[in-house]
């Protein structure tokens, strides 16, 4: 990854507005180097970051509950599904035919099409997608008998596959747009920070690392960067062992957390990793209306602190650094939610003039 990447800022997930056009202005406006398609959670219950990916998946029917599989059609599928999936990822399906089947519609993200119009228009070197991560998806999944979908090596599988496929989708979509573009798929995994608690006791960190593993590699082999999203508490070490190339972690409320793993984190910034910091909170909306420029700059240096005192060179860290808000805004009002991203924005501008000759 080259260094013009550096400060620049990123948006997650979702926007709490109920007028398409009027949220995607807001996209150009203040993320116009690496523009995004939100989750717009206000206008359709399918673009919740559950719901939004199930389309296409073998026999799940979402609308009746989280996870109701039909057994009879389910094997029927199953054997087709496997096929596809090798053949969109082998590069036989040469005419997209095959991955179109698994395709985010328009009835699950009205924004997409907005996003590769705007990829089509303008010369931008990235823009980012996402999809949800294999562990949440596959945590909250339970099938009839109240069986997480996680404990069942198929149902796992068929999840890991069919996401996998939606994050190819956008990266062909984007790169047919543009193909000098440089799609970053992000991996929305807000339950890996629930790891190790009583409630998934008994999935070790190397399942979710290779779960979180096979997905990133087919996305980077595709000419796209992978990220983790996390906005809890989380043991960093787990998303890095895994090959990706960025993390993003709610910096606002968690950023000395990210030092407990400072020797992994040096290695991985060695290695051209970088580090979206979630400085602009979302997750608390009393922090974002006290919130202003002075104060989330402040912020920023603050997490840096935590890692240069661990030995981490600063430049290094500068160097691999993006600025995004904390997590998505779609629990925000909109007047909120444009604050957010109007402070990530100038927030960004801000840090690329204070470290411009660092």
């Amino acid at each position: 990854m080259g260094n013009d990447l550096k400060l620049e800022c990123i948006a997650i997930g979702s926007m709490p507005h109920t007028n398409l056009v009027q949220a995607f202005s807001k996209v150009r406006e203040c993320y116009s180097k690496i523009p995004f398609w939100p989750q717009m959670v206000k206008i359709s219950k399918n673009e919740d970051m559950i719901l939004q990916y199930t389309e296409g998946m073998p026999s799940f029917f979402a609308d009746k509950s989280y996870l109701d599989v039909d057994y009879e059609m389910f094997y029927e599928d199953l054997e087709q599904f496997f096929l596809d999936y090798e053949a969109v990822v082998s590069g036989e399906d040469i005419s997209n035919s095959i991955i179109n089947k698994y395709a985010i519609s328009e009835k699950y993200s009205c924004a997409f099409p907005l996003l590769i119009n705007y990829i089509e228009e303008s010369n931008v070197k990235y823009a980012k997608g996402q999809i949800v991560g294999p562990f949440t998806l596959a945590t909250t999944f339970v099938d009839k008998t109240g069986k997480c979908a996680i404990y069942d090596e198929t149902l796992k599988d068929i999840i890991i596959k069919t996401l996998t496929l939606k994050a190819l989708w956008q990266v062909i979509k984007m790169k047919s747009a543009n193909p000098n573009i440089t799609p970053i798929i992000f991996i929305d995994e807000p339950s890996i920070s629930q790891l190790g608690t009583s409630a998934y006791v008994s999935i070790s960190e190397d399942d979710v690392i290779n779960m979180l593993q096979e997905v990133s590699e087919i996305i980077k082999s595709w000419g796209a960067y992978s990220a983790v999203h996390c906005c809890g508490k989380c043991d960093w070490s787990i998303p890095i062992k895994s090959g990706i190339n960025m993390i993003n972690l709610d910096a606002f409320g968690y950023s000395q957390n990210l030092s407990v793993y400072s020797d992994i984190v040096k290695d991985f910034l060695q290695n051209n990793g970088k580090i979206v910091w979630g400085i602009v909170p979302t997750l608390d909306s009393d922090a974002l209306i006290a919130s202003d420029e002075d104060n989330i700059e402040q912020h920023f240096y603050s997490a840096v602190k935590y890692l240069t005192n661990k030995g981490i060179d600063e430049k290094l860290i500068i160097d691999n650094s993006l600025i995004s808000t904390s997590c998505g805004t779609g629990s925000l009002s909109e007047k909120l939610a444009e604050k957010a991203f109007m402070l990530t924005a100038k927030v960004s501008e801000r840090l690329k003039e204070r470290y411009n000759d660092l």
